[in-house]
């Protein structure tokens, strides 16, 4: 998208920023900060929410700002961003409400907390950039209702995977291509890995063990790839995807796949275990016309029928305000569902269960999550692993079972519960 450097240089001309509100300031967090203060022109990082104000201030001091100002009224957030200070609180519905924020970026990665604060800002008219798979892979779908009803764009970000394979995808489509997969390159799948096994992983990259065992045991990337499937209309070709494990370059790869079955699939996505480009993503696409496919063969891309296009990396929060300068300067998503929900991701067991037990988190002890086609994850009451955490068994389950709606009774009066039953309602699901 080279159209925004030139769009951002006219706003910061204008002396007339994108205004941002960041709700997190984790270890992404602190790096979107430090990018939109020190790379950016026409940006603005106006004011900064976390659970502790010190955490929300180290992310300014870290990129060199150390004017800040705590606030606690919606008032004086405004007063601040109106006299250029930085601002740091502890009230994260203070910058939904706030009326000089143009578009706030969610990186906490929390399902109910992230539900609330997107809810908050849909009412409140912002635009939403989601770094949050896991949220956006569990109600996205709904969000996306209520964020078009306000006008407003909520979208999942650039720089991560499912943004730089969404902006591939694009790309493709754009020159007269069929994409029918979508990939993700991963180094490492053991889905039973834990906070202890990373401990020292984590700690070595800062970060938090729950968040790294998330990457390590499969969660993350059925989340991200459930998204991808979510904006594009694809599907996955079984639970848990096919998840090859293949040593050679992505270009290489594309014998494992059956067009047709493909194309019957409407499009999947996938992922595979230690291929090249590592850290990059990956369209499979056809193209049938034969002058094309003759000027292909000419370019290198080999005889079809599956081309393959691949971007080497993925940059994370480098690329995340790129997301909310489309939002606000274009209304362009970088992604978000098309309609009612193709890929949910499921819980499993990650060890032996027992009755009475109350389920932790994404990246923790109890379980992993899985892709499954949402017709069937409705079909079969299966419970959705954004929803898992808080949920108290009602029997034993056996190591790798899924879990259903009937194996567990679900917290009291939680919002995400509500707007996943408003998604099923909405898109004529099965009731869950």
């Amino acid at each position: 998208m080279i159209i925004i450097d030139t769009a951002l240089k006219a706003r910061a001309e204008a002396k007339n920023p994108v205004r941002v509100g960041m709700i997190g300031s984790g270890f992404m967090g602190r790096g979107i900060a430090n990018q939109i203060i020190n790379s950016v022109p026409g940006m603005d990082l106006v004011a900064v929410f976390s659970r502790q104000s010190e955490s929300a201030k180290r992310a300014y001091l870290e990129a060199g700002i150390d004017a800040i100002e705590t606030v606690t009224t919606v008032t004086d957030l405004e007063d601040a961003i109106a006299n250029h200070k930085s601002a740091v609180t502890e009230d994260p519905f203070l910058l939904c409400k706030a009326d000089n924020i143009d578009v706030l970026i969610e990186v906490t990665g929390t399902i109910e907390f992230g539900t609330h604060v997107v809810v908050e800002a849909i009412n409140h008219g912002k635009h939403i950039i989601l770094m949050n798979a896991e949220l956006d892979g569990t109600i996205g779908p709904i969000l996306k209702v209520h964020a078009d009803r306000a006008g407003v764009v909520i979208s999942n970000c650039d720089g991560d995977q499912p943004g730089v394979e969404m902006n591939l995808y694009r790309y493709v489509k754009s020159i007269g291509f069929t994409p029918l997969l979508c990939g993700n390159i991963k180094g490492l799948q053991d889905r039973y890995r834990n906070p202890t096994t990373q401990k020292s992983f984590a700690e070595q990259w800062k970060q938090a063990a729950y968040m790294v065992t998330s990457f390590a045991d499969g969660t993350k990337i059925s989340f991200e790839q459930a998204i991808v499937a979510n904006a594009t209309g694809m599907q996955v070709a079984q639970r848990g995807m096919l998840g090859y494990d293949f040593r050679g370059h992505v270009d290489e790869m594309t014998h494992l796949y059956d067009v047709e079955q493909l194309k019957e699939l409407g499009g999947i996505v996938d992922y595979v275990v230690g291929a090249q480009p590592a850290a990059g993503v990956f369209i499979y696409a056809t193209n049938d016309d034969p002058k094309h496919q003759h000027y292909l063969n000419y370019y290198k891309r080999g005889e079809g029928p599956l081309y393959s296009f691949y971007t080497p990396y993925h940059i994370c929060h480098f690329e995340v305000p790129l997301s909310a300068a489309r939002a606000v300067l274009f209304k362009d998503p970088v992604m978000a569902p098309l309609g009612r929900p193709r890929v949910d991701v499921i819980a499993c067991a990650k060890t032996d269960l027992k009755a009475g037990e109350t389920l932790d988190g994404i990246g923790y002890y109890m379980t992993y999550g899985q892709c499954e086609n949402a017709e069937v994850v409705q079909t079969q009451n299966l419970l959705p692993m954004g929803l898992a955490e808080g949920c108290r068994l009602k029997r034993d389950l056996s190591k790798d079972q899924v879990l259903t709606y009937d194996d567990v009774e679900l917290p009291a009066d939680r919002m995400c519960d509500r707007l996943r039953s408003e998604q099923n309602a909405h898109f004529s699901l099965v009731k869950s």
